[in-house]
């Protein structure tokens, strides 16, 4: 999960245009604040930058909607995994921080679970509220009706009983659901004691997540099914096997009753950030984002050290059982202590970390990832990239627009080129363009820049349209020299030109920078802002290059959108399609649920989640 905000001013109203540019597409829920910085409304998207656009972009909106959007003076992010992660990350902040806007409409009742009470005959329940009865509780689900198709899904599994005790101390005959085959008999001793608790330990395993085995059964039905031209049985089960994905998708906002702080910090691009995450009862009760200012070439774990000595010395700031840190701490013994000493009993301090703990320390990370993308993209940052840039490559004034191109292709195939414009530091989308180049030998990248800048800079030429400050490259001196050839024919000295090729080892920050009437590359120092806009440029440019390449494939081949994902052939395909019964659970999946498929890895998992997002 992920939080930032704009900077927050009670006097002038909330520039929600600047805010809207920066913000992601992902799932999360966002917080709305007024002008004395209290949550006023809290809602959960699954696209958030479309949601949150929607609120001060449409004009039919209800009166109650226009009273709150004026009031509005920032908006905090949290960036959650999956859609339904952000479902229970908002019941649970409007359960915390009443927001006067959401009382109004929502329906305060809480979240349903599955009860497994602790009986002679162990009995299948749904529950609500307060969790003070014997026996194991499942959860939580984001609806009723995915916990009512579990118990019934458990019911022609494993035959366990959802009667009431009144009516199950006193039957004389099986009931109705005997007879259906969704009870095994319990209350006339149509079954033993101990094989019903050996079906329960199932029920408890299955709910615990070790539920692959029921899963592989549901698949060999619907395979089977499939194999006999069942079409019909084949896509019920297929529904089955959604259903149940839904239900045993892991909420990673929500664990054990645990008091936890998860400080994740990191530097980049000279930006010092950190981000707070509080776990209490083992549920996510907020987020705070820190930007502190430090001396040049401090280390990460010098900075989350200060920090803490800083934030929890303040007495506003309660001090949990447990902290986590995203990075080992140099100076940890002596936090324990100090901490301790603070709270009054004993404090726990680490990093490696497991289970929900990792969930946790793996949203917090992605939240800071995030906030730190959205702190550089701001105004003040960005005119320091360009005035560096300039300043760096002795440009004469400042390039307010820039264009860069770049090729895409697999083997010679499809070969797509990409522009992409950057418009005063940022990306301007709507100028993006693609080619699609032709008559060019497979493979041939000089010829396939020269026909993509000729026939852009033709177009612009002819339409008397604005020409960049700075045009850059994507490769060596080669594709330079037929970008060069192109403007000179044109007759556009005004434009600057460069070309930027990766290192000999292809690490970031070891570019090379060709000019046209230099022999020798440029290399610029890895921290300087200029690189780190050539480097955001260049990149920006591979990638819509690269989407338009596959898109181009895809449709050529009519293939799935799995197709071209690296690492993940015709067998982990098949693997994944079967595991979530259909490319719609695989896009709705998070990463921790594409890892459950056999055969994917954490890393493979997130490259498969980037590439469907």
């Amino acid at each position: 999960m992920r939080v930032f905000s704009s900077v927050a001013d009670s006097s002038p109203p909330f520039n929600y245009q600047s805010f809207l540019k920066n913000l992601t597409s992902l799932p999360g829920i966002y917080q709305m604040l007024d002008e004395h910085g209290e949550i006023i409304y809290v809602g959960k998207a699954k696209n958030l930058k479309n949601r949150v656009s929607s609120y001060f972009q449409k004009q039919d909106h209800t009166p109650k909607t226009k009273v709150m959007v004026a009031q509005i003076r920032d908006i905090l992010v949290v960036v959650t995994e999956s859609e339904n992660e952000a479902l229970i990350l908002e019941n649970q902040f409007i359960k915390k921080h009443r927001p006067r806007y959401n009382v109004v409409f929502r329906d305060d009742k809480s979240y349903p679970y599955i009860y497994l009470s602790d009986e002679d005959f162990p009995r299948l329940s749904i529950h609500r509220g307060r969790q003070s009865k014997k026996g194991d509780y499942f959860g939580p689900f984001t609806g009723s009706s995915a916990a009512r198709y579990s118990i019934s899904l458990m019911q022609k599994l494993f035959l366990i009983r959802q009667c009431e005790n009144s009516v199950f101390k006193y039957r004389s005959r099986p009931c109705l659901q005997y007879q259906i085959k969704r009870c095994s008999g319990s209350c006339v001793g149509k079954i033993g004691q101990q094989d019903y608790l050996n079906d329960v330990q199932l029920v408890r395993l299955f709910y615990q997540g070790k539920n692959e085995s029921v899963l592989r059964v549901l698949t060999e039905r619907m395979q089977k099914a499939s194999e006999n031209l069942e079409f019909e049985i084949a896509a019920q089960i297929r529904d089955q096997i959604i259903q149940l994905r839904r239900v045993l998708e892991k909420q990673s906002v929500q664990g054990t009753g645990v008091d936890i702080d998860i400080i994740a910090g990191g530097v980049s691009e000279k930006t010092a950030a950190i981000f707070v995450l509080h776990v209490r009862n083992g549920m996510v009760q907020g987020s705070r984002n820190f930007f502190p200012k430090v001396p040049a070439d401090t280390s990460v774990e010098e900075i989350i050290e200060t920090f803490l000595g800083h934030f929890y010395t303040a007495s506003s700031h309660e001090i949990p059982a447990e902290i986590i840190t995203n990075h080992p701490l140099l100076e940890e013994s002596h936090l324990t202590l100090l901490l301790g000493e603070l709270k009054g009993s004993q404090v726990r301090l680490g990093h490696k970390v497991k289970t929900s703990r990792a969930a946790w320390l793996e949203m917090a990370n992605r939240n800071l990832k995030e906030m730190i993308a959205a702190k550089l993209a701001t105004k003040g940052h960005t005119q320091k990239r360009m005035q560096s840039l300039m300043d760096e490559l002795g440009l004469d004034k400042l390039p307010m627009r820039m264009e860069c191109f770049d090729i895409s292709h697999f083997q010679g195939e499809q070969t797509v080129a990409s522009c992409v414009v950057f418009e005063q530091g940022q990306a301007n989308k709507s100028d993006y363009r693609r080619f699609n180049i032709k008559d060019v030998a497979a493979g041939d990248d000089y010829a396939a820049i020269e026909q993509a800048v000729r026939r852009r800079f033709q177009r612009l030429v002819k339409e008397e349209a604005k020409l960049p400050d700075l045009l850059i490259i994507d490769g060596g001196k080669g594709q330079l020299n037929q970008a060069q050839k192109v403007l000179e024919e044109l007759e556009l000295p005004q434009v600057t030109l460069i070309s930027v090729a990766k290192g000999s080892d292809r690490k970031a920050g070891m570019e090379q920078i060709f000019f046209p009437s230099e022999a020798i590359a440029r290399r610029l120092e890895e921290d300087s802002l200029g690189l780190h806009l050539i480097q955001a440029i260049r990149d920006e440019a591979h990638r819509f290059a690269i989407t338009g390449h596959r898109g181009k494939r895809d449709k050529k081949r009519k293939t799935s959108t799995l197709e071209g994902i690296p690492g993940v052939g015709a067998k982990r395909r098949k693997a994944i399609i079967q595991h979530f019964g259909g490319l719609q659970g695989v896009k709705r999946a998070g990463v921790s649920d594409l890892k459950q498929v056999e055969g994917i890895s954490q890393s493979l998992a997130q490259v498969i989640y980037d590439h469907l997002h």
